[in-house]
């Protein structure tokens, strides 16, 4: 008898136990966060005629596409950074990479952190903080364990097979124009495993009824640029186009030194610019292009995923990227540049609360993520956030919630261009119509201004045109006002440091190394 009581009450307890619904706020909004690495605006829905994007495209038909946003800091570790804190590189203290974001600031309230705060679960998927690409994919790369409750690190075959990797210079591939063809399925690749791990987590949620900020970091199109065979099957090669009005010293003369340096300190890329190298060029541009192809399928597996699960309901997506990409323009490859090219960037916001097809040329920053989900999930914005929210933009596409956007960057002394002075600031400011960059605390090493109107691809420098002189001087106090306000301390940061890099030393798989780090045997199929 007292058996059996005991069993009846352990039957009445598992049943309790699993009809208990979990204690948390189900009217609140989750985030799915989307972003991709080095990719430009180059796709269907961006108005290029080339570039098969259909997911990314049907997101934008969705929601708000912005036309005219920009990151702060164009390469991938500083650019990420402001955007997790809302903050402009000169407060947040990176501009390299390989460097943890809380060895200079290490009291700050990242995005996923202010979630973790409201009671969401907070997932990070690949890279969204800094990793060196491809060299330490696998790993945590630069992440913040504060910003997260759970990450899952994917790791495919593109890293397995590294060694088969065409490249401008063998072994080198993260910041070297290399690319493949690959074989085997989408699941097989890293981005590929990474998005199979979303959809799992999606299904999770569903299930569990957890308020989430889910973020998904894709690895491509950056180099290596990496895809199944199919989708470089979707391009002819012979129709890529290569630009070869900025190849000139004609060109490198009409611009300042530190411009010139930005868009040839890639040595090993320089040969991209003979024509005899015609065809060498368009293999790696139809390369960049399959790999978007096959990131926007990946991003297609996940957005089917929660609209089967009915989360599309309730969640928030944004895409976006942390740079743009350079593929020929100015005679340049890949980022680092103040150029339209480098600092100009995929920003897609749909879901509950965002009105459907919008379109708008407002200037805006990677940093306004950060207050805009805010806005639309209830939650306070920290003070230290100097982002602002893009909300007002939903209803109003002619809304403008700044007159410009400002990305920042440095030029060294790279290539073969002989300038004595290293490490001078660049700053560049985007407004709905024009371009104004100027190098130098006071302007010493020069000025560009470009005018879209005429001047799409910002290849005439008209900065001593006359007829511009009003608009030049205004947008000269309107620079230094920006720059002046992104060197402020925003209140409630806390404590700020200098930032100190940490080199990191990455390997090929398979290849064999002497203790002191040298290669001294390469991995091969043989």
């Amino acid at each position: 008898m007292k058996n059996s009581i005991k069993i009846l009450i352990l039957i009445l307890i598992t049943f309790s136990c699993e009809t208990k619904k979990p204690d948390i706020n189900n009217d609140n909004l989750n985030v799915l966060f989307i972003m991709a690495d080095d990719l430009n605006c180059d796709l269907g829905s961006y108005g290029h005629p080339q570039v098969i994007s259909p997911n990314i495209d049907k997101l934008a038909n969705s929601g708000v596409l912005f036309e005219n946003a920009h990151n702060q800091f164009p390469l991938c570790g500083p650019s990420r950074v402001s955007l997790m804190t809302g903050m402009y590189s000169d407060q947040t203290m990176h501009t390299q990479l390989d460097i943890d974001l809380r060895q200079t600031i290490p009291d700050v309230v990242t995005l996923g952190q202010r979630y973790r705060q409201r009671g969401y679960k907070s997932v990070r998927i690949g890279k969204i903080y800094h990793y060196g690409n491809p060299g330490t994919i696998g790993s945590s790369g630069q992440d913040d364990i504060t910003t997260w409750d759970y990450t899952i690190n994917p790791y495919g075959r593109d890293k397995d097979e590294e060694y088969k990797i065409n490249t401008l210079r063998p072994r080198q591939y993260g910041g070297t124009l290399s690319w493949l063809s690959a074989e085997g399925k989408d699941e097989e690749q890293t981005d590929g495993i990474g998005a199979t791990e979303a959809i799992e987590q999606l299904e999770k949620f569903s299930k569990n009824g957890q308020n989430f900020f889910l973020a998904v970091g894709m690895f491509r199109p950056h180099t290596p640029f990496v895809a199944p065979k199919k989708y470089f099957d979707m391009y002819e090669m012979d129709e890529m186009e290569i630009p070869y009005d900025g190849s000139s010293d004609e060109y490198l003369s009409t611009i300042p030194i530190p411009a010139a340096i930005s868009v040839r300190w890639k040595k090993d890329q320089i040969l991209l610019n003979d024509k005899s190298n015609h065809k060498l060029a368009q293999e790696i541009k139809e390369a960049y292009y399959a790999t978007t192809s096959f990131v926007d399928a990946q991003i297609g597996r996940i957005l089917k995923k929660l609209k089967d699960t009915g989360l599309d309901k309730n969640t928030i997506v944004v895409f976006t990227s942390d740079h743009g990409y350079h593929l020929g323009e100015h005679g340049h490859w890949q980022k680092q540049t103040l150029f339209d090219d480098s600092t100009r960037v995929p920003l897609i916001f749909s879901g509950p609360g965002v009105t459907k097809g919008v379109r708008s040329n407002s200037p805006v920053e990677l940093i306004d993520i950060y207050p805009t989900l805010m806005d639309l999930t209830k939650i306070e914005t920290p003070s230290h956030v100097v982002g602002k929210s893009l909300t007002p933009i939903f209803e109003d596409s002619s809304h403008k919630v700044r007159r410009s956007a400002l990305t920042r960057w440095r030029a060294s002394q790279h290539g073969n261009l002989n300038f004595s002075e290293s490490g001078i600031q660049g700053y560049s400011v985007k407004t709905e119509r024009y371009r104004l960059t100027k190098w130098g605390e006071k302007g010493e090493h020069g000025y560009e201004f470009y005018d879209h109107s005429i001047d799409e691809n910002e290849m005439n420098n008209i900065i001593n045109n006359s007829n511009y002189i009003t608009i030049i001087d205004s947008l000269k106090t309107h620079i230094d006002e920006r720059i002046s306000d992104a060197r402020t301390k925003p209140a409630g940061l806390g404590r700020q440091f200098e930032e100190k890099r940490l080199r990191k030393v990455t390997m090929t798989t398979g290849d064999i190394y002497e203790i002191n780090g040298k290669r001294v045997k390469m991995k091969t199929d043989e």
